[in-house]
């Protein structure tokens, strides 16, 4: 809506005037326009819906938001197509499916119908629900009554899933009185907070943290399945079953009325009249077709692309292929049945009656960008309206600056243009491409063109990270205890002692021992990573005590060599840089992505560690695809700010060519040279570069492990950037180390090989984690299996048909020509092509490149590919041996896919009756297995479990680690290093709470075990770590999450205030029992022993005055305090009320020596 203002301009356009009022009609109009025209004929027709018909989903997606910077953003809406394809055992994005019955719903309600509608070809032909349009919304609304057990049967009678907990859309769960759901079209969940019947409290909540964030007045929730299980459809679905039945399985589900993954597939067999979304517009509604020919093309090879599937699939099931019904109807049955107007819109006349808007883009003029100042200047001489859209504020104040520099003055603009001046504006928007139209007056070019960088991807928000800390312990899996050693976790066990009801976890050691911990003491154990299945250790034993013994005599061998390394690091003096300068933020808001917060804080973590003196060593490990580069590029841009050079170091040429054309994009508006080192370069373009590198004026410089070299040779190397950190081998590591002795050193990979995840784990090296993955990644499909030709052919023929690449890994040069002849002779309809690293630079280059502009659909390539490629429309990897491949590797091809928020898939293919490793068959397992997101760090892991991590610094292997597990070995060897550096390990600190009340969350109340366990070790922690304002936080995220809180859990966090309240005065134990018999502590039921406790003078006679029986031995530290109780209640929180309000009053803080605070 920022340039509405130039749409007055347009209103005098002849070609446009004689478009209105005419049924049929012919416009040719440049691309680059083809937005701004557009909103002029919208805003002139006076007709809705107005639907544009383009030709593919990318363009669909890239005009809808270019009409938004005419239009109000509100009146125009994309109409998506599944992003799934027949018969897939997957259901279409929930977000989709509701996106599409809502808009549907719209049309049908006249009063609420959109103003602008943009679809592909795909959307307009792909059938839409069964009485999609009548499914009417969920109203909710605060002060509401609503009956409860009646909502959760409405949304499951339109799709929704009952979970415990909500994780995704699509999902509901009911706790007591509090009711999430979150909507299939919204980009939040909702939670309902009920007084009865009555709607108390409507808000958003976070995924992450499950709290209440924005409060809503009211919601519609939209259903989350366009084919429901109606009636009619189990009736159809019934009939089936006699007449098809190879397809019995999916009819009997149907019939039986369930929802499951990949029923929208059978839409077609399941209605009897087919709808498309042209028959909901009225004559009211006017169509635009963009580039008609090519709309028509596109249709006819998708209705080609799936007879072919349905071919090959018949052929499997033993059915007939030419009984099967389409999913996607013919562009003749398009504009059947609505009666409204159509106009087409071209990019080129197709003959003399086509209207023609005079209009062209800046990519196609030939003006350098030194010329681009003196044409601006000429158009604003000329009378033309001028607009610069920028990307953000930041480049936008300098672009008015360096126009003005170069004499054209332009005014800057927020908000929207001001069309009351003469002068040139600039605004911040996010338009694709710039245009000039001649006989309107309006020139507008956006800042990629105007600096020559690219545009990335659109801003979008991003995941939070998700806490997991319990979320992967399951009864059955193995846990170390720090005293007690390995056992086996059974469970969360309710257990009454001494009439006391508490929750403990259940550990089974050797033999018949047991270990009931209490929730208190969770943090003594952590998860065992290290073998496959370690011997349990025997309770009291000694195994336990010699395994940890010599461990220790090993860590501390590794701990001097350690030590070594440390003070090397220490004792060097780096360069410290300066801190940011208002450069630095520029370049960092032109980043075209709302940063993560993993990713902001590895950022500013960086940026401490430049800023020291002491030389940076930090990993950096994010999986693939989670901003590891932009951290990189800041980096550097912060070093080459300062006036050193920086190198980054890559596996191979092909990512060196992709991070120099990043590089270069990003810093086009800075004085900064970036050169790209690689083998592509002729010896002439290499010398050059080395010499300019030497003299200092290349700043940047990107190269494979060519920079190695000894003829390679830095005017001043400030920092080091080594990308996929994994490739390189120890020869590599050993030059770098001899360049990084003062160096900054930056490491980025998503799957580090096991010494370096051991060395960073360690403390060797500094670790930053990005777990939050994009907001529109989803999880890759893994399938691992015996190669399978017809399953490959089937995913190669089922990306064509969404307009897809694919990428066939084979990772053998010398038969690979022959595989890729054989996917062309099974697959004669794709384009395919080859890519290995045999070939020479120029071939190579182009392939990849030609690949990338989508000249090909399949590319055949070794594991070239691996590293660091970025190519958006790749969707769908097969391997064809995958059990040659490391786990590392298997994670970074699959992590090539879906990089543009698309549906990925991987095949990962055995060969045929081959019998596998034991290695090869725990790597398949473990990739197919760890599909999340985020998973990079947990594979990596995993590879250190399988493999072994040998000696950090040597080269032999050791039975350490799956001795005591891994977590307790880094601490040995941190303990170990501290201990030969001088510095004392802080112990934890131990706390023993013992209160007769009945203190545990009612399985009732949080009913899932691991959501319990992680709230006892939250708990936990906060009386420990972050005190009283701890506990009051969990106490709120309780009655928001669960409801009001029932009394056991009351006196639960009672009791964690009084175990934060121990921690403040150095109290280790805390134990009330019964007082006994004899009157010693007068008429007190209780008593309370306390230690240690250190009162002073003044506090022991205010002992005596207020609390006449109590006792404090002074010697020992102990006190013994008299406590009442009123209530004959086992969950009442008094007793640890009464207790927190005298040791509140008598015992003194204590310092970090643990001597008391004088008061």
């Amino acid at each position: 809506m920022i340039l509405r203002p130039l749409l007055d301009r347009l209103k005098e356009e002849r070609a446009l005037e004689g478009l209105l009022g005419r049924r049929r009609a012919t416009l040719a109009v440049a691309e680059p326009a083809r937005a701004i025209v557009l909103a002029s004929l919208i805003e002139q027709a006076e007709r809705a819906p107005f639907v544009i018909a383009v030709p593919t989903n990318a363009e669909a997606e890239q005009l809808s938001n270019d009409l938004k910077n005419f239009l109000d953003p509100s009146e125009v809406v994309l109409f998506p197509a599944w992003e799934t394809l027949p018969f897939e055992r997957i259901s279409p994005a929930i977000e989709t499916m509701g996106k599409r019955i809502e808009i549907l719903h719209q049309l049908e309600d006249s009063g609420d119908s959109p103003k602008v509608i943009v679809a592909s070809g795909k959307a307009l032909v792909q059938q839409v629900g069964p009485e999609s349009e009548k499914n009417t919304p969920i109203n909710l609304s605060l002060n509401d009554e609503i009956d409860q057990t009646s909502l959760v049967k409405d949304l499951v009678s339109v799709g929704y899933r009952r979970e415990y907990q909500v994780e995704h859309r699509g999902e509901f769960a009911v706790r007591g009185s509090i009711v999430d759901i979150w909507p299939s079209t919204y980009e939040t969940p909702i939670r309902l907070d009920l007084w009865g019947d009555v709607i108390e409290r409507l808000t958003e909540f976070s995924i992450s943290s499950q709290r209440s964030t924005a409060e809503h007045e009211a919601v519609k929730i939209f259903p989350c399945r366009e084919l429901l299980p109606t009636e009619e459809i189990r009736k159809q679905a019934e009939s089936l079953i006699g007449k098809e039945p190879w397809g019995r399985e999916q009819w009997e589900r149907l019939a039986n009325g369930e929802i499951f993954d990949g029923m929208e597939s059978w839409l077609p067999w399941l209605t009897p009249k087919e709808k498309v979304l042209f028959d909901f517009i009225g004559d009211d509604g006017l169509v635009v077709v963009v580039e008609p020919s090519r709309f028509k093309d596109r249709i006819s090879d998708l209705r080609a692309e799936e007879t072919d599937l349905v071919t090959a699939l018949a052929d499997t099931w033993g059915a007939q292929h030419d009984k099967f019904p389409s999913l996607h109807t013919e562009w003749e049955r398009l504009l059947e049945v609505t009666n409204a107007p159509q106009w087409s819109l071209t990019v080129t006349p197709e003959g003399p009656e086509t209207s023609i808007v005079p209009a062209h883009g800046w990519e196609r003029t030939g003006i350098g960008q030194k010329n681009i100042f003196q044409t601006l200047s000429t158009l604003l001489g000329d009378g033309y309206q001028v607009v610069i859209v920028a990307d953000g504020d930041a480049t936008a104040n300098r672009l008015v600056e360096k126009m003005a520099d170069e004499g054209v003055e332009l005014q800057r603009s927020t908000g929207h243009l001001d069309p009351s001046t003469s002068l040139g504006q600039v605004i911040v928007g996010t338009l694709e491409k710039g245009f000039v139209l001649a006989d309107s007056r309006i020139a507008v070019i956006t800042e990629a063109e105007v600096t020559g960088r690219r545009r990335t991807h659109r801003r979008g928000p991003r995941r939070k990270a998700a806490v997991r800390i319990f979320e992967d312990l399951q009864p059955g899996d193995y846990v170390v205890h720090e005293f007690h050693g390995v056992a086996r976790f059974t469970g969360l066990v309710t257990r009454t002692l001494g009439g006391i009801e508490r929750d403990y976890l259940l550990l089974e050691y050797r033999g018949d021992d047991r270990l009931y911990l209490p929730t208190e003491q969770i943090d003594t154990i952590r998860p065992y990573t290290g073998g496959d299945s370690p011997s349990l250790s025997r309770m009291g034993g000694t195994d336990w005590e010699k395994s940890r013994a010599r461990v220790r005599s090993a860590v501390a061998e590794i701990a001097q060599e350690l030590v070594l390394l440390y003070q090397k690091r220490i004792t060097t003096k780096g360069r410290a840089f300066s801190p940011d300068t208002p450069w630095q933020q520029e370049m960092e808001q032109s980043f075209p992505f709302q940063e993560t917060p993993d990713q902001l804080s590895a950022i500013e973590s960086v940026k401490e560690d430049m800023e020291n003196v002491s030389p940076m060593d930090r990993l950096v490990c994010g999986d693939v695809g989670f901003g590891k580069t932009e951290i990189a590029l800041r980096a550097v841009f912060k070093a080459v700010q300062d006036g050193t050079q920086a190198a980054v170091l890559v596996p191979t040429t092909l990512l060196a060519q992709q991070h120099g054309q990043t590089f270069a994009d990003r810093f086009a508006s800075y004085p900064i040279r970036v050169e790209v080192l690689s083998r592509f370069l002729t010896p002439s373009e290499s010398r050059r570069v080395l010499r300019d590198l030497a003299e200092g004026s290349v700043d940047v410089v990107i190269g494979t492990h060519r920079l190695l070299s000894d003829d390679v040779k830095f005017k001043e190397l400030g920092l080091l950037v080594v990308d996929e950190e994994q490739r390189f081998g120890v020869t590599h590591k050993e030059k770098i180390k001899q360049i990084k002795n003062d160096v900054d050193v930056l490491t980025l990979t998503a799957t580090p090989i096991p010494r370096t995840l051991e060395m960073s784990l360690t403390g060797i090296r500094d670790l930053s984690l990005l777990n939050t993955p994009p907001s529109d990644r989803q999880p890759i499909l893994t399938y691992v299996g015996e190669y399978d030709e017809k399953a490959a052919v089937e995913a190669i023929r089922r990306e064509l048909l969404r307009e897809g690449q694919v990428f066939f890994v084979h990772n053998r040069v010398a038969d690979i020509e022959q595989v890729a002849q054989g996917l062309k002779e099974l697959v004669p309809e794709a384009r395919i092509a080859v890519a290995h690293g045999q070939m020479d630079e120029t071939t190579l280059e182009n392939v990849v490149l030609d690949f990338w502009e989508g000249s090909y659909d399949v590319l055949v390539c070794t594991t070239i590919i691996e590293s660091g490629i970025d190519m958006p429309t790749v969707n769908t990897l097969v391997v064809d041996r995958a059990d040659l491949l490391g786990l590392g590797q298997m994670h970074q091809l699959r992590g090539r896919v879906g990089r543009a928020g698309q549906r990925a898939y991987a095949y990962l293919f055995t060969p045929m009756d081959k019998s596998l490793s034991e290695e090869a068959y725990e790597r398949l397992r473990t990739i197919g297995e760890t599909t999340e997101l985020g998973s990079g760090f947990r594979i990596a892991m995993r590879d250190l479990e399988i493999r072994g991590a040998g000696n950090i610094l040597g080269t032999g292997q050791s039975g350490h680690i799956a001795a005591v597990g891994y977590d307790l070995y880094c601490q040995m060897v941190t303990e170990a290093v501290a201990e030969l550096t001088g510095r004392t390990p802080e112990k934890p600190l131990e706390i023993r709470v013992e209160v007769p009340v009945d203190a545990h969350l009612p399985k009732d109340y949080v009913s899932r075990n691991d959501l319990r366990l992680e709230a006892y070790r939250r708990l936990a922690d906060a009386g420990i770590k972050t005190g009283a304002e701890g506990i009051e936080e969990i106490q709120a995220e309780w009655e928001d999450r669960y409801g009001p809180i029932p009394d056991p859990a009351v006196a639960l966090l009672q009791v964690g205030r009084l175990r934060a309240l121990c921690a403040r005065l150095g109290i280790s134990e805390l134990i009330v029992s019964k007082a006994p018999n004899g009157g010693i502590y007068g008429k007190s039921e209780y008593v309370a022993r306390c230690s240690p406790v250190s009162l002073p003078l003044s506090r022991q006679a205010r002992l005596k005055r207020l609390h006449k029986d109590a006792i404090y031995k002074t010697d020992q530290k102990v006190l013994l305090l008299p406590v009442s109780s009123n209530s004959d209640r086992k969950d009442s929180d008094e007793i640890a009320v009464n207790v927190f309000k005298m040791l509140e009053d008598l015992v003194p803080m204590v310092d970090s020596s643990n001597s008391p605070i004088a008061s």
